[in-house]
């Protein structure tokens, strides 16, 4: 089934490819380098997560602290960024801004996990500067974080569900009369939750009813990417960005 589009960001023909972290497979995950690799293989759609240093400057890292990839350590939202600039991805590959990303790749269009609270306002105040209202998504696993991004950047924000709207998609799906927050573009979610299908002919059929793109987070392998594109989502998130497209060059649906 075909929704319509929503919101510009949201315009691509056929299922849109994710690079997850710009293809987190290399164990460069979250740099410029890896995500100028993603640009270059033909990815338009990169997926990262924003936090917020000490000083107020945004930065595109999963982790709350630098201890797990890079050869720094502490908590990012306690060091200024005159320290994080300094710590290394796999000891090579320097924390990028995310206003350096949108800079540096102006044609990419971005999907943002906010980490924190403190990343909002920052988040919206970029978005707003830099007039990327049509190249980022915003999405957070906090619903009432996502319901104050979307009253303060209004309808010009893209967002995604959180973990209560998902629920409630869900539920829905199943026929449970439940309320869920229109504002929302897309549901972006995993294949299952604790063993529990997530992703299913039913789920689609809510989403895509209610005008919803529905993106699945993280998907490696090649059968399991065949079997929900036949399925018929919208989107797929990779670490492994050559298999993806090996896949959707399978299919005719590379773009």
């Amino acid at each position: 089934m075909t929704t319509r589009i929503r919101h510009p960001y949201l315009d691509h023909p056929g299922p849109i490819p994710f690079a997850h972290r710009g293809g987190a497979a290399d164990g460069l995950e979250n740099t410029m380098l890896q995500f100028r690799r993603a640009f270059n293989a033909g990815y338009r759609y990169m997926e990262t997560d924003v936090q917020c240093t000490a000083d107020g400057k945004l930065v595109a890292f999963h982790d709350l602290t630098l201890d797990r990839v890079t050869d720094g350590s502490g908590l990012i939202a306690d060091l200024p960024w005159s320290d994080v600039q300094h710590a290394r991805v796999a000891g090579k590959e320097p924390v990028p801004l995310f206003e350096d990303l949108l800079e540096a790749l102006p044609e990419a269009r971005w999907n943002i996990e906010l980490k924190a609270e403190s990343a909002l306002r920052p988040v919206l105040d970029l978005i707003e500067r830099t007039d990327s209202w049509d190249r980022v998504c915003v999405g957070s696993f906090d619903e009432a974080r996502l319901v104050r991004a979307q009253r303060l950047g209004g309808p010009r924000l893209a967002t995604s569900y959180g973990v209560r709207g998902i629920l409630g998609l869900r539920l829905r799906s199943w026929h449970v009369p439940v309320g869920v927050r229109r504002s929302a573009v897309a549901a972006q979610v995993p294949e299952s939750q604790s063993g529990i299908p997530v992703v299913d002919r039913s789920f689609l059929r809510t989403a895509h009813a209610r005008g919803l793109k529905v993106h699945v987070w993280t998907v490696n392998d090649p059968d399991r990417m065949h079997r929900l594109l036949d399925l018929g989502v919208d989107g797929i998130m990779t670490d492994h960005i050559d298999t993806l497209r090996k896949v959707l060059e399978d299919r005719g649906t590379w773009s």
